[in-house]
């Protein structure tokens, strides 16, 4: 005889961010899947901001429904950037083989600032700000840096960008181009100048070295 609690066919094993595992039925996995889609956009034009309730209406689900995959705001959250977080560190490494280091490098810089202009919940992330998540420590986003710093250090072997400058101060500058273009509302015209600004600062030549 079937035990109660024995999954059935079908079912994927999920649980509430931070619980037991648990098995989760069809209807349930579509129900969190409606969740995250949902949190993708909230997060993204409000970031840390947007509430639980205004996702729960956007996912077409009562409040509980969000409740019982994702115990809090903060775990619903960590759960979007995150997985942002993997997709960019894809892109990274996918760069990682160009032959132009140079420009394997400025088009992912470029491609981080101008996601952390339209993703708020990205921005937050990466410059440590909105809500407390303490995910500057986690271990995905020491990799997406770690993957940053080794497309720096083939650009700077190149002598496509300037030696002075680590991977910190490009998660700097990032940021506040990001900040920057999200925040003064930037037309594409404005938005090209600016991130033109910032390669033109990172470029080796404006040291007077080679690296």
């Amino acid at each position: 005889m079937t035990r109660p609690d024995t999954p059935a066919t079908g079912t994927e094993t999920s649980c509430v961010e931070g619980s037991q595992t648990r098995p989760l039925r069809a209807d349930a996995r579509r129900n969190r899947g409606r969740v995250l889609d949902a949190a993708r956009s909230a997060f993204a034009a409000e970031g840390s901001d947007a509430s639980l309730d205004e996702i729960a209406r956007r996912a077409g689900v009562g409040a509980g429904t969000v409740y019982r995959h994702f115990a809090t705001k903060e775990a619903l959250f960590e759960a979007v950037v995150l997985d942002r977080i993997g997709e960019l560190i894809e892109e990274a490494r996918a760069r990682s083989v160009d032959p132009d280091p140079g420009r394997a490098f400025s088009s992912f810089v470029e491609l981080l600032a101008r996601e952390g202009a339209l993703k708020r919940d990205l921005v937050e992330t990466l410059g440590s700000d909105g809500i407390h998540l303490q995910l500057g420590e986690a271990p995905i986003v020491r990799v997406l840096i770690d993957v940053l710093g080794e497309l720096l250090g083939r650009a700077q072997r190149a002598g496509a960008v300037r030696g002075d400058i680590g991977v910190n101060d490009v998660m700097a500058l990032l940021t506040g181009a990001a900040y920057a273009i999200c925040h003064s509302r930037s037309d594409d015209e404005q938005t090209r100048r600016l991130l033109a600004i910032m390669h033109d600062g990172l470029r080796a030549d404006r040291t007077g070295e080679a690296v």
